[in-house]
């Protein structure tokens, strides 16, 4: 059985292309590091208030997470509520959930006014428990949040569960209405049209190595030199999420890049599709160690997870088509003599305290930490952080809070630790 080792996404869609011939310009206001949602988001919004922009990407457009990812723009945090609140207090804590609710909403918006054509829609997320102690917890979970956040979920017991979905290895569900799904390839094509629309300028396979201070006609700003040339900018702002480098040795330093894996299947006929997921739900497990899982568009099953915890290579992508695939059926034991059409891998950003970070470091503004909540916090931080430099003072609940390092230092950027870590988290299923 031959699987494409290839990003389904990018089949579906014809990506922006730019002018490898255009020279960088000498000077701009903003210079944003990163063609993914959070930096053509905020360049969208700065060329909006008419800043001159330039977005610099390392590859191409969407080359990351942004093209790499489900497709699925949630609702919520990856820390619960009663932790949230413990760490940062009850105010602070209904903020950042309002923002992950306002983060659904940016995205809708901006898919409507920029005629987006990637399949947004809000068909709900699906948790389903892995174990009877998970769904005990869910009556607590949807407890707090509807008293302290004033949002609804929904409880699915066992046996309505097969209203949501066609498998019955799940101790029961939780239900969130806001979430929606689309296609994420679409969506980032749609955001870089909709920047250079506004005026920003993208400039691809444009891979910076340093940014360093330099005033310029008496202006303090950054000398930014890229394997395209050098330019100066007012300010900087760093969307590279886990793809961020040795450019920016502060930040790189406080994100560990973990890799995520997805395989999809032939499509498959209707009937067959909405046995496996009646509602179209974007659907996720209760583990640490986690499963993700969908229905495409086109009624293929998207089925993906932390099948190994280091960035993609050849053989990681080769191991975990087969890892997955288990997995899938598993979960979906129908679907034993379906065909997998297509694998490949991305690489999350994780903060050592799982949270998104926004702000400046160092004097560079930057946004990441999305922990795999990252299609609708990436757009709504580069929007926010872009309003930011703007001048403006928007509402922002992920900007100065602690955001801690490795313990002892002992980290560099290189994810030394990762086995470790996935073996822990493993552990951690096993004894939940």
């Amino acid at each position: 059985m031959t699987v494409q080792e290839r990003n389904y996404w990018l089949t579906t869609v014809d990506m922006p292309r730019t002018d490898a011939a255009q020279p960088l310009p000498e000077s701009v206001d903003v210079a944003v590091i990163g063609a993914g949602f959070t930096g053509l988001s905020a360049a969208r919004t700065l060329a909006k208030r008419g800043a001159k922009v330039v977005v610099l990407e390392a590859e191409t457009i969407g080359w990351g997470a942004s093209s790499r990812n489900g497709g699925m723009v949630l609702t919520g945090l990856k820390l619960g509520a009663n932790k949230l609140i413990s760490k940062y207090g009850r105010e602070r804590t209904q903020r950042m959930y309002a923002a992950s609710l306002a983060s659904i909403d940016c995205v809708e918006q901006i898919v409507r006014e920029e005629g987006i054509d990637c399949h947004f829609y809000r068909c709900g997320h699906l948790e389903v428990a892995c174990k009877q102690r998970h769904f005990d917890d869910y009556s607590r979970q949807v407890e707090v949040i509807a008293r302290e956040f004033n949002h609804q979920l929904r409880i699915v017991p066992r046996n309505e569960l097969r209203a949501e979905i066609g498998s019955s290895i799940y101790f029961g569900g939780m239900v969130d209405e806001v979430s929606a799904g689309l296609n994420p390839a679409k969506y980032v094509a749609g955001l870089a049209r909709a920047a250079e629309r506004a005026g920003a300028k993208i400039f691809e396979n444009a891979r910076v190595g340093r940014i360093e201070r330099e005033a310029q006609s008496g202006k303090p700003g950054w000398r930014v030199t890229t394997s395209r040339g050098v330019l100066w900018g007012r300010d900087v702002f760093v969307g590279t999420s886990g793809y961020t480098g040795s450019a920016t040795p502060s930040l790189r330093k406080k994100i560990i890049p973990i890799g995520s894996y997805i395989i999809t299947t032939e499509v498959l006929p209707e009937a067959a599709a909405r046995e496996l997921s009646p509602r179209n739900r974007m659907i996720y497990d209760s583990k640490n160690y986690l499963y993700y899982y969908r229905l495409t568009p086109d009624s293929r099953v998207l089925f993906g997870g932390r099948a190994a915890f280091f960035p993609e290579t050849e053989d990681s992508i080769r191991q975990s088509a087969a890892i997955l695939r288990r997995g899938m059926i598993d979960v979906y034991p129908q679907l034993r003599d379906v065909k997998v059409d297509y694998v490949w891998g991305g690489t999350l950003d994780f903060a050592f305290d799982i949270m998104p970070h926004a702000g400046q470091i160092d004097g560079i503004y930057f946004a990441l930490g999305y922990a795999g909540h990252g299609v609708a916090m990436a757009t709504w931080q580069g929007q926010k952080m872009a309003e930011m430099i703007a001048g403006d003072k928007p509402e922002n609940p992920f900007v100065g809070i602690p955001f801690p390092g490795a313990p002892l230092g002992l980290y560099n950027g290189k994810p030394w630790f990762l086995p470790l870590a996935g073996a822990w988290y493993r552990f951690l299923d096993w004894v939940s």
